[in-house]
């Protein structure tokens, strides 16, 4: 059966999740360890993971990573985040990156929260 994404956010994901896989089965042993390494990275601890995925946001963001943005953007929301701490985790970024993390924020951010969002209801 073949997977239909509901909106361009969902497709992102299963691109990425694909690719995943794929790559997993050729490479199972160095893919095993990085995905054992980021679950590590991302466990509860002195920071939440809520706080971790914030983090991990801002990172994409200031990385221009578009599946990373995406992918951490479904972690905060997955952790609680409001789409208002999201949005000061992209203003913090842009401190930083400038234009480049804030076009991100004005235009793939905002699209995904909504995305996600409609997903969920």
């Amino acid at each position: 059966m073949e997977f239909e994404a509901r909106n361009s956010t969902e497709a992102s994901l299963h691109h990425y999740k694909a690719g995943l896989g794929l790559f997993s089965e050729k490479m199972p042993n160095l893919a095993k360890e990085y995905i054992s390494f980021t679950e590590e990275c991302f466990k509860e601890g002195s920071l939440s993971q809520k706080e971790k995925q914030l983090i991990a946001l801002g990172i994409s963001l200031y990385a221009q990573d578009e599946y990373c943005i995406i992918y951490h953007i479904k972690g905060c929301l997955d952790q609680g985040c409001s789409e208002q701490e999201i949005l000061e985790a992209c203003g913090v970024t842009a401190a930083f990156g400038g234009g480049a993390s804030m076009s991100q924020a004005v235009t793939l951010v905002q699209e995904c929260i909504q995305e996600l969002n409609q997903l969920e209801h």
